[in-house]
């Protein structure tokens, strides 16, 4: 089953050099995504990412990425990583990506990877990387006292996630965009370089706008404002009823000058499958509390099947599919790191 398609965001595949291209171009391309579990998936996830996930399945080969590795670029230990791979993998249960079609794989099952990313390094410059907007994004919001050199290759890392399988479709975040861009770079520089190995990816991304936290800034796992797939309705309700707003009674619709109410309609106008203004007009001079009111309903009614949905799979599921998608992925990527080691000569 898939999540909650009347309500999905439309989506876009496009170069970020190139722009668009036709269905039949992309006939052919296969797709990487992923996460690292370093705590629940949020709403942001879904609507930046997950709901294109769950159509692409249907169409494209697919590899769903869990980078555990990863985990350790902003932080001095991985924390409780088992039983976070345990709930990543049951997010993803639960939103429609189906193992049947997909395969679902860990970085640090599949050592090749990290066997990608040495000759990718040597393709490009330490000014790059630490030019790249989401690095420094990400430096700034880190909770390791000293920042490792990880996360200054963390862009190349994710290059080699991408690369190893022929990725060509690349479901992200609007954030997430600077990193797509370090493959091409690679792909393309590699090219150039030893001959013809890669395809050059293409972000994917839904056409929403980016959703923030519920306390105005970038939603995040890690800085606690965002509302989990996994949360109960009360968990839910509560978060909601702490969202930052304003002190005018009449609710508008101006992303501007009031960004926190702008965003809680956003949110509900995604869940609803309506429009941010009309929702604010429906409310008028209800305030701050009818708002809230409505939000809290509308992604509770959103949530409900994919409650459900986890709720009917188990750990033993999540080994098995991880088991068999860690196989099906160090076979491509044995295959890749050859043809790179034979491009260059080793």
């Amino acid at each position: 089953m898939h999540g909650p398609s009347p309500r999905r965001p439309p989506m876009r595949a496009g170069s970020l050099r190139d722009g668009m291209t036709s269905r039949r171009d992309r006939m052919n391309h296969v797709v990487l995504t992923g996460d690292r579990p370093t705590g629940p998936l949020h709403l942001g996830h879904y609507f930046g990412s997950l709901a294109n996930r769950v159509r692409l399945q249907d169409t494209y080969e697919m590899y769903v990425l869990i980078a555990d590795y990863q985990v350790i670029t902003d932080r001095d230990l991985p924390g409780s990583i088992q039983r976070n791979i345990t709930e990543l993998l049951l997010d993803y249960l639960a939103v429609g990506i189906d193992p049947a079609k997909v395969i679902v794989f860990q970085h640090s099952a599949i050592p090749e990877l990290n066997q990608l990313l040495l000759p990718f390094l040597s393709l490009v410059s330490v000014a790059e990387l630490s030019r790249n907007p989401t690095v420094k994004d990400e430096i700034a919001h880190s909770s390791q006292q000293a920042v490792s050199g990880l996360m200054y290759t963390y862009p190349v890392h994710q290059a080699a996630d991408i690369l190893f399988c022929k990725g060509t479709l690349v479901p992200v975040g609007r954030d997430q965009l600077p990193h797509v861009e370090v493959t091409r770079l690679v792909a393309r520089r590699f090219n150039e370089r030893y001959g013809e190995v890669f395809p050059l990816p293409e972000a994917m991304m839904g056409e929403q706008p980016l959703l923030k936290g519920l306390d105005g800034g970038k939603m995040s796992k890690s800085r606690g404002n965002a509302i989990a797939l996994s949360a109960t309705e009360d968990e839910t309700a509560a978060l909601i009823r702490k969202a930052r707003t304003d002190s005018e009674r009449l609710i508008t619709f101006d992303e501007t000058n009031r960004p926190e109410v702008a965003n809680l309609l956003t949110l509900a106008g995604l869940c609803l499958g309506r429009a941010p203004r009309d929702i604010a007009d429906e409310i008028g001079y209800g305030g701050a509390a009818a708002l809230k009111r409505l939000v809290t309903e509308a992604v509770n009614e959103f949530l409900r099947p994919i409650r459900k949905r986890r709720a009917e799979h188990t750990e033993g599921d999540v080994r098995r599919i991880l088991a068999e998608g860690n196989e099906r992925a160090r076979e491509r990527a044995v295959i890749t790191l050859g043809e790179v080691r034979d491009a260059m000569g080793f």
